[in-house]
């Protein structure tokens, strides 16, 4: 099944729980979209497709500039993963379609 559409997802940061929403489409191997949450409406970056494992990047410039590096792997409508939030370790995120 394919990753494109709009997902409902919690990171589980250092600062607890962050809700917001991927809108994501894939043409490919290619993944792009935005991701909405308490930082604004961020472009995903150098997203990658390769069957269910999907990677990409999204840069947050408030409070301050980190670089999230994301990898996730979709299951019929649920997604989840990791993402490497800069120099603050991993975190854990989990969704499901909008």
């Amino acid at each position: 099944m394919s990753a494109t559409g709009q997902w409902n997802v919690t990171i589980n940061s250092p600062m607890g729980a962050q809700q917001g929403t991927l809108d994501i489409a894939v043409d490919g191997g290619t993944l792009t979209g935005t991701m909405v949450g308490p930082q604004g409406t961020l472009a995903l970056e150098d997203g990658k497709v390769d069957g269910a494992s999907l990677s990409w990047a999204a840069n947050v410039t408030s409070p301050m500039p980190i670089k999230l590096e994301f990898s996730a792997e979709v299951n019929g409508d649920e997604i989840s993963g990791t993402v490497k939030l800069g120099a603050f370790g991993n975190a854990s995120f989990s969704g499901s379609r909008a």
